[in-house]
Formats: C-alpha cells, structure tokens, sequence
C-alpha cells in the first residue's frame, strides 16, 4: 500500500465552524440539564405524559444537531490530497 507523501502534514482546519459544532453538540446536553422544565405529566400526547414525550423528541433532537455537528466538521477539516510517496512531482501540476 503506498504510503502519504506528508503524512503528518494537513491542510489547517477552520476553528469558527468546529466551535459552532461543538456548540451545535451542546444544545442536547443543555436542554436535559434543567429537569424542572420537564418533569410534569402535563400536557399529555395521547396515553404519554409530557416527560415521556419530552425525552422522545429530544432523541431526534439530538439525531439532528449531531448530524448538523458532522457536516459541520466535515467541512472545517478538507481532506487531503493523496500523493503517493513514490509519484514523481511537477512544477506546473502537470502528470
């Protein structure tokens, strides 16, 4: 298997948009925090209680700003170009 040409080298990735990620993550964790806000039986959906709907929609809540959180990485770090280590270089890109 060829071997990176740099492999410890990497573009620089974007700071603002992993900190909007990590921020993105966050949100899940800070709408559990206050456990007043829903621990009630009130307003029911159905046969559940608010807790136990509450706690369901927070599980796509978290499916979405994790996802949102990926593509966001995804982008602040590019990806490297492969270049083999045995490929001869040229000066204008030419191959």
């Amino acid at each position: 298997m060829p071997q990176h040409k740099y492999p410890d080298k990497a573009p620089p990735a974007d700071r603002r948009l992993q900190v909007i990620a990590g921020i993105v993550l966050l949100l899940p964790m800070i709408a559990l925090v206050p456990v007043g806000w829903y621990a009630r039986t009130t307003p029911k959906l159905g046969a559940f209680p608010f807790f136990i709907w509450y706690q369901m929609a927070l599980v796509f809540f978290c499916v979405i700003c994790t996802s949102i959180a990926y593509a966001l990485v995804k982008k602040a770090r590019p990806p490297v170009p492969f270049q083999p280590a045995d490929a001869p270089t040229t000066q204008d890109g030419e191959v």
